[in-house]
């Protein structure tokens, strides 16, 4: 049954068939943590990091997920090709949670309670599949820390991967 709505009386997408699929027992799993260490606000590319704790847990077909342990840094998955990206990407955050708002939080600074608004928007974890051995992002993907508090810090990132 098709229900009326958003999109009504346009034509819709096509979703075409399962394409390679494949099921199996998981039969492996690891975990690791990594360090990094911020240069102050801004994205922080670790997708090499990831790509090689996936390599050393020699999990071929599974799931990887990334969880940044902390509650005002967070990560995303966007473009690796153009800066550009993450420049407005960075000045869309200020315009959501500015600075120097009017918040009742501010122990650690003005750059604190923005901080916490940013990871809220963003996220904490990811979970990213793992095919051939490899990450299965998209040609123009990379994983990123985003360090939402003006000066540097060093984040710890839990990783853990499943699969066979």
């Amino acid at each position: 049954m098709r229900h009326a709505g958003r999109g009504a009386g346009r034509d819709a997408g096509k979703i075409g068939a399962l394409d390679d699929f494949s099921a199996g027992e998981v039969t492996r799993q690891a975990s690791a943590r990594v360090t990094v260490t911020t240069p102050g606000q801004g994205f922080t590319d670790i997708t090499d990091a990831v790509a090689a704790f996936v390599a050393q847990s020699q999990i071929r077909k599974g799931l990887v997920n990334v969880f940044c342990r902390h509650t005002s840094a967070s990560l995303t998955i966007q473009e690796n090709a153009d800066p550009d990206v993450r420049t407005d990407l960075m000045t869309a955050l200020d315009g959501l949670a500015p600075r120097h708002g009017h918040y009742v939080h501010g122990i650690e600074g003005p750059d604190d309670m923005p901080a916490h608004i940013r990871t809220l928007l963003t996220d904490s974890g990811l979970t990213v599949p793992v095919r051939d051995g490899r990450l299965a992002l998209g040609t123009w993907q990379g994983i990123y820390l985003i360090e939402h508090r003006d000066h540097g810090h060093r984040r710890e990132i839990a990783l853990h991967a499943v699969g066979a």
